[in-house]
Order: structure tokens, then C-alpha cells, then sequence
């Protein structure tokens, strides 16, 4: 069910400053953290590198697999590959001259079921 703004606003307006220091320490303690987060959901927003998550979820693919899944390029692929590299979501392995991508690590595919998950109970 969808709240109003008026059901998201306090009725008295009154600052708690210990729990305002309290989320401001915890804040600056996770703040490394938070833009490593930012950098993550940045990648996740961007519809293509989604659905290649989402590909990859099923098993590793080459990119010429990727390319067709897709419906792109397999330049686009692999330019959307790096980025996804560099922010550890998929890792790439040699098999002679064919290059297979997979998620990195498990907490790639729960990040994508939980946001599913997410989703479907808004519909509910």
C-alpha cells in the first residue's frame, strides 16, 4: 500500500540530537563503504549490464553468447564487462582462445534475487 507524504512526515517537528550524532557517526564510519554501494547500484541501474547479470546467473557464457543473449555487440559486451570487472560483480576465464564470464562470487546472483524478491512483493 502507498503512503502519502502526509503519512511520511512527523505531526511535531522536534530533532533528537542523539539519534541525528548517532546516524551522522554511523554515516562517516561506513562512508567508503557507502560509495562502494553507490558505484554497485549505479552498475545494477544500467539495463544491459543488468540483463548480463541477470544471463550470467544461469552459468558462465562466452561473449559471443552474451553478444546473441543479448541482442548487442560483442564489443558492447565486452565494454560493458569491464566496468562489471573492475567492481568485482563478474570474473572471466581463458579457455584457449575463447574467454568465458561468469558472476564472481554467490553474492552477485543473491544481490539480483533479492531485488527481484523486492520487486515482486511491491506487487503483491
Amino acid at each position: 500500500m502507498a503512503q502519502t507524504s502526509s503519512a511520511l512526515a512527523c505531526d511535531v517537528r522536534r530533532v533528537h540530537p542523539d539519534a541525528v550524532e548517532a546516524a551522522r557517526a554511523r554515516l562517516t564510519e561506513r562512508a567508503g563503504a557507502l560509495d562502494g554501494a553507490r558505484a554497485l547500484f549505479a552498475a545494477l541501474g544500467d539495463p544491459t549490464r543488468l540483463r548480463l547479470l541477470a544471463a550470467l546467473q544461469g552459468g558462465p557464457l562466452c561473449t559471443c553468447d552474451l553478444a546473441a543473449t543479448l541482442g548487442v555487440t560483442e564489443s558492447a559486451v565486452s565494454h560493458q564487462l569491464r566496468g562489471l570487472r573492475a567492481l568485482r560483480l563478474v570474473a572471466s576465464d581463458r579457455d584457449g582462445r575463447v574467454v568465458y564470464h561468469r558472476l564472481d562470487d554467490a553474492h552477485v546472483g543473491a544481490l539480483l534475487d533479492v531485488a527481484a524478491e523486492h520487486v515482486a512483493e511491491a506487487g503483491e
